[in-house]
């Protein structure tokens, strides 16, 4: 019986072994999920660096980044991409980017190299650049678009001339240690991968080229890392109860001019436009209007009217930041009724769908051109508004328990503040432990214990 006892005892220490060792690895693995949106679970910034031709000491290469996010772009001042050299290569030239700093070129006695640091910061060229400094996609002053929005503007490119690098396949080292700033952190770049060779068409589509040699590298946004606090919030109200629920207090961080000076400002402050002008201005540091909320955007969602067949939403967006105009703004809202929009008013609209298309509760809006595009500065015209008509579902629709209002909101792809669902605005008919979803757990709870201490006790 021995043996048997002996099996059984290292079976249950193999198990307990196995138990911890699945423990270890669960806490110690990496925080990836702070990365993940489930709403755009693919989105990613991709750069592709691609050798084009081989020089006396090293290469000349394509350097794309190509946004693939579905409602995240990059917006003024535009991105900043840096990386560290595997051995000692250096910039000897660039075309539709610069570097930031040349750094210490005093080793070349001829003409010095464009850049000679290490660790290089890139930037774009601004619009305007002569074309003789100019390929296709660069000089846009940082700034990538979605490919919702406007794929012809969601790539951004610079050619650059390495020297001091290899000059083969097998002697060429790949950069390390990328980092993208867009314009602020937020995104974590992977690895430099070798690739397949990019694919090159000629402009009557004849005659096709490859790169000699092409690396990817994979950026993702994570939030939590882009900022310790939120950037917007969302208040709600609807025409069958005059309640207001208001963004809730300190969505985007409780700031006053006591505990950090210059955080916010009074609209009809006398010292406002000084303090807009104040030393935070050169920083893009957000100078907001003092609220309760103090967040830089608030999104108001109204339920306006009720129709036979339809019913009617208003959405307003208005920008409280006294420093920031945003061009190209974007707008994401989840709601189930989405499927059966109707109509829209001064806003475009693209249903998104994150779950391979099964399910249409996802939709991106954002302004027409040349007309509510530019979400001005916060005043008396930094807000911009549109209306939604959307057809009932007489399976699903209802105004019951907070049905209207949205499930999450994004602004410029960052996730939004929604109010507690109990703080909702609720039919006047609503009982209040319909008001109260936890009351009534919370009743049974308490009516269980006491059943069960009057009789043990």
């Amino acid at each position: 019986m021995a043996p048997v006892g002996g099996v059984a005892g290292s079976s249950r220490s193999a198990a307990c072994c196995a138990v911890l060792l699945a423990a270890v690895l669960f806490f110690s693995a990496p925080a990836t999920t702070e990365a993940y949106d489930s709403l755009d679970p693919n989105g990613n910034i991709t750069i592709k660096w691609d050798i084009i031709s081989w020089t006396p000491d090293g290469y000349v290469a394509t350097v794309t980044m190509f946004n693939y996010q579905q409602f995240r772009h990059i917006p003024a001042p535009g991105w900043q991409l840096g990386w560290s050299w595997a051995k000692k290569e250096v910039i000897w030239s660039m075309v539709g980017a610069q570097a930031t700093e040349q750094g210490d070129c005093s080793k070349f006695k001829s003409a010095p190299p464009h850049c000679c640091k290490r660790d290089p910061t890139i930037v774009d060229l601004l619009p305007g650049t002569p074309f003789n400094q100019q390929i296709a996609n660069c000089c846009k002053a940082g700034v990538i678009k979605t490919f919702n929005q406007d794929p012809g503007n969601a790539a951004s490119s610079f050619q650059i001339s390495v020297g001091l690098a290899g000059t083969t396949n097998k002697t060429v080292k790949m950069p390390k240690n990328f980092t993208l700033r867009a314009p602020g952190p937020g995104y974590t770049c992977g690895r430099a991968l070798v690739g397949r060779p990019t694919k090159y068409y000629s402009s009557d589509g004849r005659r096709v080229t490859q790169a000699l040699m092409s690396w990817n590298v994979t950026c993702t946004y994570s939030q939590f890392l882009a900022q310790k606090t939120p950037t917007c919030c969302v208040s709600l109200s609807s025409f069958y109860n005059d309640t207001i629920v208001n963004c809730p207090t300190c969505s985007c961080g409780c700031q006053n001019n006591i505990t950090r000076p210059g955080s916010c400002v009074n609209d009809n402050s006398p010292y406002l436009q000084s303090a807009i002008n104040g030393p935070g201005k050169l920083t893009g540091q957000p100078l907001v209007q003092c609220t309760s909320h103090m967040c830089p955007i608030r999104i108001h969602w109204h339920v306006k009217l009720n129709y036979k067949d339809y019913w009617r939403v208003k959405v307003t967006i208005t920008n409280f930041n006294y420093r920031m105009n945003y061009t190209d703004w974007n707008m994401v809202a989840q709601h189930p009724n989405f499927d059966n929009i109707t109509k829209l008013f001064s806003f475009n609209y693209k249903p998104l769908t994150p779950y391979g298309g099964r399910i249409n509760d996802t939709a991106m809006f954002w302004g027409m051109k040349f007309y509510n595009d530019l979400l001005n500065q916060a005043g008396p015209l930094g807000n911009a508004q549109s209306e939604l008509l959307m057809r009932k579902d007489s399976e699903t629709f209802t105004f019951q328990k907070g049905w209207a209002f949205p499930r999450r909101v994004y602004f410029n792809g960052d996730n939004c503040v929604m109010p507690s669902p109990d703080d909702y605005p609720w039919l006047p008919s609503a009982s209040p432990l319909t008001k109260q979803p936890w009351t009534l757990p919370l009743l049974v709870f308490w009516t269980v214990l006491a059943t069960l201490l009057a009789y043990y006790v």
